[in-house]
């Protein structure tokens, strides 16, 4: 289990997070909704570890994130952040041997490889991998991102934490909806904690097994889906009317 616990984080005089507590399971897609400036990719990089609350605590396991050394958190942990830039030349599979880094020392093994093989393989990028990763598209460079993350953790023997900043930004919707497949399908593995932000209500609410929804650096809302995407929660954080229905077991929301 993921524990956040009274949680804080401020800059200057601006509260940007005040008073989290929430918790994260094993085998579950977590979504983080809220509008823009509401604190979302903040919180996530608190998680990740790569910014320190103003207070409050974070556990894995009951362990302090603190605890863990950023050589242990990389073999733990991958993040796929928004905007990531790389200024030099370097080939699709480079980027996605990346991910194995915290792996090995100086050489990459057979093992190393085979993952870097199976990671291109799923998210179709075999006929290109040896292009020059600055040549492609912005959507081509988000899924060498997913390859790079998937590289970094799959098929770890130990607990491993996905996190995801916004993933869908630059994706066709048929991308989208094959990513969101794909995390389905990924967070079936009992070892992985999968907690991302998104925008689109829809389909957070198709693929997403618990939402928080913030406001203000707040958590308005967090469990099940089918409970925090409520008309008044939507009303109250988005300003947008909506209807709710639910079609063949999917909730569905009409703006």
């Amino acid at each position: 289990m993921i524990e956040i616990r009274s949680l804080f984080y401020q800059i200057d005089q601006k509260m940007i997070l005040e008073d989290i507590n929430l918790s994260f399971s094993k085998g579950k897609i977590n979504l983080i909704l809220g509008p823009n400036g509401s604190g979302k990719s903040t919180l996530l990089k608190c998680i990740a570890g790569s910014l320190k609350p103003s207070l409050g605590t974070i556990t894995w396991n009951q362990q302090s994130l603190t605890s863990f050394t950023t050589a242990e958190l990389a073999k733990k942990r991958a993040v796929l952040s928004q905007n990531i830039e790389i200024t030099f030349p370097i080939s699709v599979r480079e980027v996605v041997m990346m991910g194995r880094y915290p792996h090995f020392e100086f050489q990459p093994s057979k093992s190393d490889e085979k993952i870097v093989q199976e990671s291109l393989e799923k998210f179709d990028l075999l006929s290109f991998e040896n292009r020059n990763y600055q040549t492609l598209s912005g959507g081509e460079r988000q899924r060498v991102q997913f390859a790079r993350v998937l590289a970094q953790i799959i098929h770890s023997q130990q607990e491993t934490l996905l996190l995801l900043d916004e993933p869908l930004t630059y994706l066709d919707v048929n991308h989208q909806y094959e990513f969101m497949s794909f995390l389905k399908e990924l967070s079936q593995q009992p070892n992985l904690y999968i907690v991302g932000v998104i925008h689109d209500l829809n389909l957070a609410a198709k693929y997403a097994d618990d939402l928080t929804l913030l406001n203000e650096g707040k958590v308005i809302a967090t469990g099940r889906k089918e409970d925090v995407l409520s008309i008044e929660n939507i009303q109250l954080v988005f300003g947008l009317e909506a209807e709710i229905i639910i079609h063949k077991n999917v909730l569905r929301i009409l703006f």
